[in-house]
């Protein structure tokens, strides 16, 4: 107990405690009873004990020796003196020596390095009975508990790893919060890096902070699946998610609990136990082909007119008119081959670019016609930047010379300007507000306009199966029940 003495300010009693520092140097601090001196000496001298009697000066930081740090906090503790005399025993007998020999640090300390420390008591042939070695790990882990609540009390660590272990059989629990962040790490070398970028954004910034707040275990989420269902209401009710954006995110917990499912760590995965939110009806909007000759008026002359017209008429994602090259069309066989893609990520606060040889499926790689106008659009484009290439000299980038989407110094057009422009150019013009990619579904609406059926639409379009293209268009099917019911009214009674 560190000592204190009362001491008369304007009037009101102050407790002084005097301590010795981490450097041996002398302090003192000083605390307000905020009681006047008349009639209150007792209990000020109350106040005073009891503040002795708690306080721990500051002796540590995350960087001092945890068996340091474990001998010192537990001669400040203010135990009982015959509760201090066993820990000190079980302590210096059986953690001290184990954890000298380790070097680590209060930040270092993880449940693991506790499990071994554990495992190494229960190893010790020394201990005589069953009952003492349960008497001595509860001991050490009280200690070791204690001391690292203080840790977390200073801010030195942000939570407890002596919390998630038990120390009679070495049995951890585990955060979910903290395993799914694992599973994501372990998933980056399994998925690609636009997959994973997806599961990052929400699981980072979303998915975990929630349970880590909540301070669920994995067998937590086991036992309680409602756990689950009250993140997804929670997440629609107060940020107003999509049902959408809720199996997105489904997908991701139902994933990660599959591999603890398949690990051993629960014996059952509680995301099958629970009701997914329905998925939104998608109508999408497009331009009818008078809505398109407006819009290839307004972007004539600008950066992003090959852009529209490639998704208008071609059907194009960004990410394809982005990654189209030179090389992929044939002049000759008059071809343009689909297979490149370049698409922005966000990942880490940091927006990445990526170009791959490999589009969204197997059936997005695709050959389609090269139309003159097109071609003769393509070769004035070709000549412009050939003659760019000779104003600019060592100035024009040679990192994207097969890309057909440059700027006059040869840099590759970025799939964010695409959507921004366009979006301007719709303001400017007072044109009906519609996503880039709304394009595309404007390209499918005029195929099928023009009697071309929904096979024919899947390949042009890129889709991996006709039931994508059937579901994504429902309201072509609409169309067809209007020309059968115009049918039907032929014999409709007079």
């Amino acid at each position: 107990m560190v000592a204190g003495h009362l001491r008369i300010q304007n009037g009101i009693y102050q407790m002084i405690l005097n301590y010795y520092d981490k450097s041996k140097k002398r302090k003192t601090k000083s605390v307000s009873t905020r009681l006047p001196i008349k009639g209150n000496k007792k209990r000020a001298e109350g106040m005073l004990l009891q503040l002795r009697k708690e306080f721990i000066p500051t002796l540590w930081d995350k960087d001092t020796l945890f068996y340091d740090f474990l001998s010192e906090w537990l001669e400040t503790a203010n135990f009982a003196a015959d509760v201090y005399a066993v820990y000190r025993v079980a302590i210096n007998l059986y953690a001290v020596p184990y954890l000298e020999n380790r070097n680590l640090t209060i930040a270092d300390m993880t449940t693991e390095d506790l499990k071994s420390l554990y495992e190494n008591i229960r190893q010790n042939g020394m201990i005589p009975s069953p009952e003492d070695l349960k008497r001595i790990l509860t001991t050490c882990h009280t200690v070791i508990s204690g001391a690292l609540a203080y840790a977390v009390t200073s801010g030195w660590i942000e939570d407890n790893p002596a919390d998630k272990i038990d120390p009679l059989t070495g049995e951890t629990e585990i955060l979910f919060s903290d395993f799914i962040l694992d599973w994501l790490d372990m998933m980056k070398s399994s998925v690609d890096l636009n997959t994973y970028a997806g599961y990052a954004s929400g699981i980072k910034s979303k998915i975990a902070p929630y349970f880590k707040k909540k301070g669920y275990m994995l067998t937590d989420m086991e036992n309680n699946p409602k756990y689950i269902q009250d993140y997804y209401l929670y997440e629609m009710n107060e940020n107003g998610l999509t049902t959408n954006t809720i199996i997105h995110r489904h997908a991701n917990i139902r994933k990660c609990l599959q591999y603890a499912f398949q690990i051993g760590l629960i014996k059952s995965n509680p995301a099958d136990r629970i009701e997914r939110p329905q998925k939104n009806v998608y109508v999408p909007e497009y331009y009818d082909g008078n809505e398109l000759d407006v819009l290839f008026q307004a972007v004539k002359g600008n950066p992003v007119e090959l852009p529209v017209i490639l998704a208008s008429f071609y059907g194009l994602r960004r990410s394809e008119i982005v990654g189209l090259k030179w090389s992929s069309i044939d002049f000759l066989k008059k071809t343009i081959t689909i297979k490149h893609v370049v698409t922005d990520i966000y990942l880490d606060g940091h927006t990445i670019t990526i170009s791959k040889d490999k589009t969204k499926t197997k059936s997005s790689t695709r050959t389609l016609p090269l139309v003159e106008p097109f071609e003769i659009a393509l070769l004035n484009l070709k000549k412009q930047q050939e003659e760019d290439q000779a104003v600019c000299g060592n100035s024009y980038s040679r990192e994207y010379l097969d890309y057909v989407l440059k700027d006059k110094t040869g840099s590759r057009m970025k799939p964010g300007f695409i959507s921004q422009h366009f979006k301007l150019i719709l303001t400017k013009h007072g044109l009906k507000m519609i996503r880039f990619h709304d394009l595309r579904h404007s390209c499918a609406s005029l195929l099928y306009a023009n009697g071309v059926d929904l096979k024919a639409i899947q390949e042009w379009l890129g889709h991996s199966t006709i039931t994508t293209t059937a579901n994504t268009y429902t309201h072509f099917d609409f169309s067809k029940k209007v020309q059968s019911a115009n049918a039907i009214m032929g014999s409709y009674p007079a």
